[in-house]
């Protein structure tokens, strides 16, 4: 073959590489000749098809063996020292605005409000991960608000127990009808349940537990599917509720299955007995007792 046949042959890549070194050389010799001072020779690049092969030596052994020898040896002393590493980003503490009076309980429940929103924000959505990996009815050893399981009733001691249940969200769903009728007529819209979700959730752990009654039960988390309620239980007969002065009313039979009856906090909201006068005349004795005129 000749020296032209072995040009095409070789890939463009080689070829292009050989004709930048024979023009490297030119401008090198002519350099040489013009310039008093001899100048440094550009470096060539290392071609795959040009590269002198030492013999036992082949591919990457090869090309790490050309690194070490063109690489200067260091100093440890003469490494720049690295620079000292950032300090994480801490989130800052907030504080509540002391206000004399106050107690300790009613600092805790400004957490929930829009001042301090977004310091809860993060906690509770890690809570409702984990909540709906839970059962339906889930025992807890600790409230999650200590200032509303408080303010409804709760106390630290033997005989109360503390309960998380979840139940589904929204309102009555009635089909939809498929026969003709009058919008007005249809009686889907402006008719609501008769019970509201906190009053199913008290009733459904009353008779999980038939042994023990419901004292009160308030809210602590709501996605787009479920609403969690935390429910306080008392042992009517354990000792140290009859010896409690201010809990030993719910051992009399006149407060057995209070949840049944509506006579909890939710349920007597549902009943309509938070209003007085105008408006609410047909809420006592009972919405029953007024032909339910009154809801």
């Amino acid at each position: 073959m000749t020296e032209e046949e072995i040009k095409e042959a070789k890939p463009k890549r080689s070829r292009k590489t050989a004709a930048r070194k024979e023009k490297m050389e030119e401008t090198a010799e002519t350099a040489e000749v013009t310039a008093a001072e001899p100048e440094k020779k550009p470096r060539a690049r290392r071609t795959p098809g040009k590269a002198k092969k030492e013999p036992g030596k082949s591919g990457p052994e090869e090309a790490a063996a050309t690194i070490n020898e063109n690489k200067p040896e260091e100093n440890p002393q003469d490494r720049p020292e690295s620079p000292p590493p950032e300090p994480v980003a801490v989130a800052p503490l907030i504080q509540l605005k002391y206000r004399k009076g106050r107690s300790a309980y009613a600092h805790m429940g400004s957490f929930r409000k829009n001042a301090y929103r977004d310091a809860l924000g993060r906690t509770e959505w890690e809570r409702l991960i984990k909540w709906r990996k839970e059962g339906t009815i889930t025992p807890i050893e600790h409230p999650t608000r200590l200032d509303r399981a408080r303010s409804v009733g709760y106390k630290a001691k033997q005989g109360i127990t503390l309960v998380r249940i979840k139940v589904r969200r929204g309102g009555l769903r009635k089909r939809k009808i498929s026969k003709g009728r009058r919008p007005r007529r249809k009686g889907i819209l402006k008719i609501t349940m008769n019970k509201n979700i906190q009053r199913i959730a008290e009733e459904r752990v009353q008779k999980h537990y038939p042994n023990m009654e419901v004292l009160n039960s308030y809210a602590v988390g709501q996605d787009g599917l479920h609403k969690w309620y935390e429910v306080i239980l008392v042992d009517p007969y354990s000792p140290s509720v009859l010896s409690d002065r201010n809990l030993n009313w719910i051992s009399d039979p006149a407060h057995s299955s209070r949840a049944y009856r509506g006579l909890t906090s939710a349920g007597k909201r549902g009943r309509g007995l938070r209003w007085k006068g105008k408006g609410a005349e047909k809420v006592r004795p009972s919405i029953r007792a007024n032909d339910r005129k009154g809801k």
